[in-house]
């Protein structure tokens, strides 16, 4: 799982009139919704439904939760069965093994084995035991996951596989929580859902929610002014742990099983959340320049934050604008 740092935000909103503010502990962070309303009955109730949603889903896509259809999927690769998936999972699963392919591996929710082995690993401040590292990879990869459209349906092609959909869960909920607050009235809003942010229509007087991109830590940086899209951060600026005299990050790469070792975080702004999500965690494993080329047909919009000798430099990957 990846555990996103929030380095983007939008200010003190509960202060201003209008302006209504719901907090709430959703897969394992906090979620908090931003409505521009004068109605604060309205707005609640548009929230409550938005955050049974996000519950609703932790049910379906949480691989910390025994009992979830997505910890159940992976229990039936012991068998090799096929098994009945609902929209919410397939979709995303669909979307997951789609990332896998187009980068060459990159993105990957089979890598479960992996950083189970390095949640132990950052706790105990040692690396994961190499006869352990090399039997979890070789129960990786999304080659091994076949989906099947015409009956929604999923197969795991090897034994004790674990899918992990911490790169991509978070956006995938955010797009839906969104969508609940529209089915609401609820139009102008912002949700930050850990770190993913999915923003609606722009608030009253203004052209878009003021997003930053460095945060509280690099004020200085860029803010940008955005409507109807949604912005993920990856990055590995603050989470890493010190083994054997290296730094290594709580971001995995998928080919090697190791953490990555990049002083970087990647900012993706893109059309949904789910798609943010989880180009954010490819792009920052690809590195910049594979990046660059493979955003250049797209019309994402990505940023590299690189910290090196106390100094910051921030890189604007692509535009989003297709070449």
């Amino acid at each position: 799982m990846r555990y996103q740092v929030l380095l983007l935000f939008f200010g003190p909103l509960s202060n201003c009139l209008g302006y209504q503010v719901f907090e709430r502990d959703c897969m394992g962070t906090k979620f908090v919704i931003t409505i521009d309303d004068d109605d604060r009955e309205k707005a609640q109730k548009g929230a409550l439904a938005a955050f049974a949603e996000a519950d609703r889903l932790n049910l379906i896509l949480s691989d910390y939760e025994d009992s979830s259809e997505l910890s159940r999927f992976s229990k039936s690769s012991r068998t090799g069965v096929r098994f009945k998936l609902s929209e919410d999972l397939f979709r995303v699963l669909n979307h997951g093994q789609t990332l896998y392919h187009d980068t060459n591996g990159s993105f990957d929710v089979t890598l479960g084995p992996i950083s189970r082995l390095w949640r132990i690993a950052r706790f105990r401040k040692t690396m994961p035991p190499a006869g352990k590292l090399s039997a979890a990879l070789s129960r990786v990869g999304s080659h091994h996951l076949r989906l099947f459209p015409e009956d929604r349906m999923g197969r795991l092609g090897v034994p004790d596989m674990v899918l992990d959909l911490g790169g991509i869960a978070k956006g995938y909920a955010a797009d839906r929580m969104l969508e609940v607050l529209r089915e609401a009235g609820m139009e102008r809003c912002l949700l930050d859902c850990g770190g993913d942010l999915v923003i609606g229509d722009p608030p009253r007087n203004s052209e878009g929610w003021r997003i930053s991109i460095g945060g509280r830590k690099h004020p200085d940086l860029p803010v940008l002014l955005l409507s109807n899209k949604a912005v993920a951060t990856s990055g590995d600026l603050e989470q890493s742990v010190r083994i054997e005299g290296k730094r290594y990050s709580h971001l995995i790469d998928p080919s090697s099983g190791l953490g990555l070792t990049t002083l970087s975080q990647v900012t993706v702004i893109a059309s949904t959340g789910m798609k943010a999500d989880s180009l954010a965690s490819a792009c920052l494993v690809m590195g910049m320049q594979k990046s660059r080329s493979f955003l250049a047909s797209s019309e994402t919009r990505a940023y590299y934050l690189q910290e090196k000798n106390g100094k910051t430099r921030l890189t604007l990957v692509h535009s989003g604008k297709r070449k």
